[in-house]
């Protein structure tokens, strides 16, 4: 069986356009994704009513649960270390994409589980406890299986921080699990400006990074409307974490 999991779209809808005409090319059997759909890009709506038309079944990303849980943001920031100026730029971000989201989409977002499993993989968007915090891209084999382990499957999969990998993790009694990044479509944080999505053939993992038109994306948040949509260009355009 082949498995694709798409995630951290950002409402990216260029690079989202990308990867769809790559999956047609790929034709997994089943396609999954791992949340954050909507914030952070130009067409948040458009992202949502497209996957809910596929019928993709995924998990919230933590840029999905701010909409129907606000007070997970005040949490995170509360522990940050990050400038006040992030968590500012952050909010308003936020409120202009929430007001574009409208309350039927939010409550669609509130609904996915925050884990799914499709045997032999267990998917979340950053941990199973957490749509904030996951392991880093230098997480040791120790901290993977402590974290990842106990979802009970060979492979587990997330996405949140924008760097994919492909781990073999030793368990206990001798056995193996696969710990995978899928990447991200938007937002790139290693330095390639393509999106990056998860296609599992059977047990054999693959990253696939797929061009698509950076540009026409640019263009599309300068007259969006979204509160510091510079900021995202210049993460767009350098593929790495930058500062509002």
């Amino acid at each position: 069986m082949r498995i694709a999991v798409v995630s951290d779209i950002h409402g990216n809808r260029t690079a989202f356009e990308a990867v769809l005409a790559d999956l047609q090319e790929t034709s997994p059997d089943l396609i999954l994704h791992g949340g954050d759909l909507a914030d952070g890009g130009a067409s948040p709506a458009e992202i949502i009513d497209r996957v809910r038309d596929l019928g993709w079944r995924g998990v919230p990303g933590n840029a999905d649960e701010v909409y129907s849980r606000p007070e997970s943001l005040e949490e995170f920031a509360s522990q940050s270390s990050a400038p006040t100026a992030l968590w500012d730029a952050v909010r308003e971000m936020v409120g202009a994409t929430r007001a574009v989201l409208g309350q039927e989409r939010i409550s669609w977002l509130s609904r996915m589980p925050q884990v799914q499993i499709e045997h032999p993989i267990a998917l979340v968007h950053a941990t199973p406890g957490s749509c904030w915090r996951a392991p880093g891209l230098d997480a040791s084999d120790t901290e993977l299986e402590s974290v990842y382990g106990p979802l009970g499957q060979r492979i587990a999969v997330y996405g949140h921080i924008h760097r994919s990998f492909i781990r073999t993790v030793p368990c206990l009694h001798g056995q193996e699990m696969l710990v995978i990044n899928t990447g991200s479509v938007s937002h790139s944080y290693d330095g390639d400006r393509r999106a990056a999505y998860l296609l599992l053939d059977g047990s054999k993992p693959t990253i696939r990074r797929v061009e698509y038109d950076l540009e026409k994306e640019v263009k599309a948040l300068s007259t969006c409307g979204l509160p510091h949509s510079d900021w995202v260009i210049r993460i767009l355009l350098s593929a790495s974490p930058q500062m509002p």
